[in-house]
């Protein structure tokens, strides 16, 4: 398998999905040089003072991916990715069909697009909920076919389809893999289709996102420690 060139501590995003930035940015300070990109979604958005967060930690040399899933009418989300430029922005992300994903792409400047194929929340049988009349691996090939041709730089994608995306996709797009649980799923948990860190770069993923395992550990930053271990093995990093 060929791997992009990227720094190895860079590999790992961590979800920072915690319900206000004060309490994200005590996290950060947990977490210290343990995490170097971080991954805001629409909880925080919605508890104020995002961009106060990402600017906060674009500071402090992390990266950052603005994980928001827009979906509107393509001028709109043309506009809202524009918001994004030149403040730092590695990453953001479109949940929308073809003309979303070319608006986005269009308007992107120095920011990455990722397109969203199936969330890892959902199985066969939210599909058929959904109105979709095949399998999940089809829908994710389909998906990043598409964004491809609209100019998006990845894809949001599970682990276990990663390697039919390394197969049959252009190796230019990036894959980000969530779902990623470095210990066995609890019932709780509302990932269905998981792979370990070992299997997500196995199978072509180039960065890895994780959330739960790190936040919801007794320390956070010997977590954060142990994933960036075994991502630096998988990587021969020292």
């Amino acid at each position: 398998m060929e791997h992009k060139n990227i720094d190895s501590k860079d590999r790992l995003i961590f979800a920072m999905d915690v319900p206000d930035t004060d309490q994200a940015r005590k996290l950060a300070e947990t977490l210290g040089d343990s995490v170097t990109f971080y991954k805001l979604g629409l909880e925080l958005m919605m508890s104020g003072d995002y961009f106060g967060l990402l600017d906060w930690l674009v500071a402090r040399d992390k990266k950052v991916f603005v994980d928001l899933k827009f979906f509107d009418v393509p001028a709109t989300v043309a506009a809202a990715v524009r918001r994004l430029r030149n403040r730092g922005v590695t990453y953001a992300t479109v949940h929308g069909n073809q003309s979303i994903m070319e608006a986005a792409a269009a308007a992107k400047g120095d920011v990455g697009i990722l397109a969203v194929t199936v969330l890892t929340s959902l199985d066969r049988g939210d599909l058929d909920d959904l109105g979709f009349d095949c399998d999940v691996e089809e829908l994710v090939l389909s998906r990043a076919r598409r964004a491809l041709e609209a100019g998006c730089d990845g894809v949001i994608s599970s682990g276990l389809e990663a390697p039919r995306l390394r197969e049959f996709i252009d190796n230019r797009l990036m894959v980000i893999t969530p779902g990623i649980r470095p210990v066995e799923n609890r019932p709780a948990d509302d990932q269905k289709r998981v792979v370990s860190v070992e299997q997500a770069f196995a199978n072509g993923a180039d960065h890895i996102v994780v959330g739960r395992p790190i936040r919801d550990a007794a320390d956070p930053r010997v977590a954060a420690q142990g994933i960036q271990s075994t991502i630096a093995k998988v990587f021969g990093a020292s």
